[in-house]
């Protein structure tokens, strides 16, 4: 592999200068995250994980954006950033230091005034961290993106010993990229001698006497390390609709909502026929992505004969939190002539909160007609649909 191969066209003539070059560090294998390729180029949110954080820094007109890779990588590594313009690739060293010094000397040809330095396991990458990070270049010779430390610290002694406590407002987690005068943090890597390995840049640079400046970082930039980091991100939300129809007929019991009704007539079908719980299981099942209550309690079955709907209510809030979520709310609409919901509205819901066990102000159950129109009008039978939202443990 030649050590710099790029996909823009080569400039012509004159030499062309780049304000803010990019360094991208992707030249590790990542074996802790168990990914079959080095977690750099492996799928995470539907992007290999490079290629987020090099499509930022493009958008924020960093150029040229050159990236370490491994070497041996120039076919993965070309497959997953095609079609970003101005990308470069240059193999990587032994260690991380290493493959900083040997993207720094190829990028000396495109004379950059600055350069940001990007770890790619850091996959998104906010353009106000970018933003803050040039213009504190303006006023200081190298910058970079820190969070406070929120937890209680203290030193460890023989390992698993409390030792004495760390002040945490004297420290500050590090993040990338990490902004840098070209010239001064390229004179910083050509003179480290190697002797101790550097966390980051910024300690090479501040070895060699460079004053490093501190910008707001962001929660989002976190690095991706571990298995865990590639699993499927679960949304914070997740919403789901049921609707259910039941014939009414003169020799069957009324329940709705798991509450009996005295009526004339009530609802026929296999089970007791509760179709406001029938629409609200369907919802819960829906937004978990669990198929429908038909899935779970097929008519064909004898043993669900009668059952009452309670129970299959209960299995959808099981199925929900085994899901990892919570049930934020449920909104129950009961379509019928008769007999009138209002009465019985709080026991309704009353029931639902207790089957589900949820506070009862989660619970909606409200009452609509159709105006005598179509089979509800006609008290053939009686409709439900129901919403829920169900919010991630």
């Amino acid at each position: 592999m030649s050590q710099f191969v790029s996909e823009a066209p080569k400039p012509t003539g004159e030499r062309a200068v780049a304000a803010v070059a990019a360094l991208v560090v992707a030249a590790g294998q990542g074996l802790r995250a168990g990914q079959p390729v080095p977690k750099q180029f492996a799928l995470w949110r539907g992007k290999p994980v490079v290629r987020h954080s090099v499509e930022a820094l493009a958008a924020a007109g960093c150029s040229p954006i050159l990236v370490v890779i491994p070497q041996g990588a120039d076919a993965i590594a070309r497959e997953a950033l095609a079609g970003i313009a101005g990308v470069q690739f240059t193999a990587g060293g032994a260690t991380r230091q290493a493959s900083v010094r040997l993207g720094l000397e190829v990028l000396v040809g495109a004379a950059p005034d600055s350069v940001l330095i990007h770890d790619a396991a850091r996959p998104l990458l906010p353009a106000e961290v970018v933003a803050r990070l040039i213009e504190a270049l303006e006023r200081h010779r190298g910058a970079i993106p820190v969070l406070p430390v929120v937890d209680s610290l203290a030193h460890a002694e023989h390992g698993d010993i409390m030792g004495a406590p760390a002040r945490r407002e004297d420290l500050r987690r590090v993040q990338t990229p990490q902004a840098f005068r070209f010239e001064d943090i390229l004179a910083a890597h050509r003179e480290w001698d190697g002797a101790a390995a550097a966390g980051d840049d910024a300690q090479v640079a501040q070895a060699w006497g460079m004053e490093i400046a501190f910008v707001e970082g962001d929660e989002i930039l976190h690095k991706l390390t571990y298995a865990a980091d590639f699993a499927p991100s679960q949304p914070l939300v997740r919403v789901g609709t049921g609707y259910d129809v039941h014939a009414l007929e003169e020799s069957e019991e009324l329940w709705l909502c798991g509450v009996r009704i005295a009526h004339t007539h009530g609802l026929s079908g296999h089970s007791d026929a509760d179709v406001a719980i029938h629409a609200l299981v369907d919802a819960m099942l829906g937004a978990v992505g669990a198929g429908d209550i038909g899935q779970h309690f097929p008519p064909s079955d004898p043993q669900w004969k009668g059952a009452a709907s309670d129970r299959f209510l209960a299995h959808a809030g099981k199925l929900v939190a085994e899901a990892g979520y919570g049930l934020g709310n449920a909104d129950v609409t009961i379509i019928c002539e008769a007999p009138k919901i209002g009465p019985h509205r709080e026991a309704m819901r009353a029931r639902l909160a207790q089957v589900l066990d949820v506070d009862i102000a989660a619970i909606s159950v409200k009452a609509t007609t159709t105006e005598k129109l179509g089979f509800t009008g006609r008290r053939e039978g009686i409709a439900a649909q129901a919403a829920v939202s169900l919010i991630r443990l």
